[in-house]
């Protein structure tokens, strides 16, 4: 059964339409395009609709396009950009929203669509709800940390590269590495969409990590994981954990390019860096070798320019001390001249210091005796010491008899009174003694004393303190108490005895513990 359209009773029949062989009037295509967009504009005036974003973009001209979808079937939807500037939210890929607006078509493509009002998020998708989950997961393992996050190096002699090796992409970048710096690319060919490719690139993370340094097919230096853009479902395997966790664990910088600007991936999370497009991923692992060349270029023109500079400075530092140093011949001469005229002053001087020791010397010979009188004088001295020993002989003689009269014995009565006499004046000598070393101990015991006394806890005990003994030791701690323990309590007047009634902390108040009673009236003097 064939269905054919006829248009409503409102729409007129197009003007100047050719005569048909039948009932059924010919249009045009744009007539029938037009009356179609005529009809669905009219049934479907404000419709609100339910959905799921994918393709979602936004063109250049600031108008949004994307495709709502469900189960079993999808609407194309277009957002002008004055209507955009006000939506409350952002739209993106795998969110579930409410659009509000009205169904029309789109003739140059024969496609319905909506043209969009309003939208409100309706509720989060299940991939955008997955990838939301897992990026909350390795964020709480701190995959995501900047300190992880590793340098990329300046100008790496190998650079891998891990994508679909038949796409654009990898073109994109050779392309890119040989205008900037060419250097040695290693391609790993990988899946980058649908069953397997997350294994596949995680594969290759790991496979480039494990080349050694010194293999002959050498170890990278930086790694770039790339791939074109598309929608949510086309990068999805690099939303999976073990690409992600591959790329956390790799020691080689890791640059991703996956997808466009607009893209965001795991992988872009724990990357060391992420680069907006494959191109600009090779823009980061090299640097431009005619700007390198500009730069070296540069800095030997200022390197040269700063050596020359620093030269003429020190020339000229030079010529200017050179000019305030005297003429070395000049010097030499008038140190000659002060050499001679030295000379010549020593020469002199060595003369009158001889003439000045030989009349001296003649003054001396002038003042010394003649040897006769010398000898005549000595003789003299010899002749008065020999008068003056026979002097001291004959003293020394009587000396010895008076020293021997005395060595007579003495009479007993004679030695007891010398005795007596002794006796008495020792008695004398002592008793003065005896009395000045009482004076000395005993200021030397009141000092003591008064120190003691000075020290003693007894002063303490007189300012309102009191000491504590049980019976065999002094309590100085409560925890040493027991209840119903007998204690001694000494003040600075006495002592009192008490028995503790409560336990140790039992009693918080700074007062007497009702529990410690008195045993006398009066307190014993201690």
């Amino acid at each position: 059964m064939t269905d054919y359209f006829s248009p409503p009773a409102s729409a007129p029949t197009p003007a100047g339409a050719p005569p048909t062989s039948g009932n059924l009037p010919e249009f045009s295509i744009s007539e029938i395009s037009r009356a179609i967009k005529r009809t669905l504009e009219t049934s479907f005036d404000r419709v609100r609709i339910r959905g799921e974003i994918s393709g979602f973009k936004r063109a250049a001209s600031g108008h949004l396009y994307m495709t709502l979808k469900d189960a079993d079937a999808a609407i194309d939807g277009v957002c002008w950009k004055g209507v955009a500037q006000r939506l409350a939210l952002r739209p993106e890929d795998g969110m579930e929203v409410i659009a509000t607006g009205r169904i029309t078509s789109y003739p140059g493509r024969s496609k319905y669509q909506i043209v969009i009002d309003a939208l409100e998020l309706a509720g989060e998708g299940a991939l955008l709800k997955l990838l939301e989950d897992r990026k909350r997961k390795l964020a709480a393992e701190g995959l995501f940390d900047p300190a992880r996050k590793k340098p990329l190096p300046y100008l790496p002699e190998v650079i891998g590269v891990i994508t679909s090796p038949t796409g654009a992409v990898i073109r994109d970048i050779l392309h890119r590495l040989e205008d900037r710096f060419p250097r040695r690319v290693l391609v790993w060919p990988v899946l980058v969409q649908g069953e397997g490719a997350a294994e596949q690139v995680a594969r290759a993370i790991e496979g480039f990590n494990r080349l050694a340094v010194d293999a002959p097919l050498p170890r990278p230096d930086v790694l770039i994981v790339a791939r074109g853009g598309g929608a949510l479902e086309d990068l999805w395997s690099f939303n999976e954990e073990v690409v992600a966790r591959a790329a956390a664990a790799s020691d080689i910088p890791l640059i991703s390019a996956v997808g466009h600007e607009t893209d965001t991936t795991l992988i872009d999370f724990v990357s060391d860096r992420r680069a907006p497009t494959p191109t600009a991923a090779a823009e980061m692992a090299v640097p431009v070798r005619a700007e390198l060349r500009a730069v070296v270029l540069d800095m030997e023109r200022r390197l040269s320019s700063g050596l020359s500079r620093l030269l003429t400075e020190r020339r000229s530092e030079v010529t200017g001390l050179g000019r305030g140093l005297p003429d070395p011949l000049r010097l030499l001469g008038e140190k000659t001249q002060l050499l001679d005229d030295r000379a010549e002053r020593l020469h002199l001087a060595i003369g009158r210091g001889l003439e000045q020791r030989q009349a001296r010397v003649a003054e001396l010979g002038a003042r010394l005796p003649h040897p006769r009188q010398q000898l005549s004088a000595t003789a003299q001295g010899l002749l008065s010491l020999g008068e003056r020993l026979a002097l001291a002989g004959k003293g020394q003689l009587r000396d010895l008899a008076r020293q021997l009269a005395s060595l007579t014995p003495r009479p007993p009565e004679r030695e007891l009174a010398f005795a007596g006499q002794t006796l008495e004046a020792w008695r004398e000598r002592l008793d003065p003694a005896i009395a000045r070393r009482q004076r000395q101990a005993g200021d030397q015991l009141a000092e003591t004393l008064r120190l003691l006394d000075s020290l003693s806890y007894r002063n303490v005990l007189r300012r309102g303190f009191a000491m504590v003994h049980s019976a065999d030791a002094l309590v100085t701690k409560a925890a040493q108490l027991l209840p119903g323990q007998a204690l001694t309590i000494e003040f600075g007047d006495g002592c009192a005895e008490a028995v503790v009634d409560a336990p140790p902390g039992a009693v918080t108040s700074p007062a007497a513990p009702a529990g410690a009673k008195a045993a006398s009236a009066e307190p014993t003097k201690p």
